[in-house]
């Protein structure tokens, strides 16, 4: 497999681990409210940490993928013929 097509599972991977953890951890209680603002918005989102762990989550999976292809035991163009 390419570099290109590398990152680009990387990528894909990692949105769809980035929407699976974004809504764990969110307290949407505020203790004050704003005109205008939605009112199921988040006080406090932690977007850096969700950022690190959906990073080391997709870095794991995308090793275990990568070796897969590598060693053989995910062969696509074998199932597609």
């Amino acid at each position: 497999m390419s570099i290109t097509g590398l990152a680009i599972l990387f990528i894909i991977i990692w949105w769809i681990i980035f929407f699976a953890i974004l809504p764990i951890d969110v307290n949407r209680e505020k203790p004050h409210k704003i005109h205008g603002e939605d009112a199921g918005s988040p006080e406090n989102p932690k977007m850096m940490k969700k950022f690190i762990y959906c990073t080391g989550i997709t870095s794991i999976i995308f090793m275990i993928i990568y070796l897969l292809i590598k060693y053989e035991y995910l062969n696509l163009r074998n199932l597609v013929s």
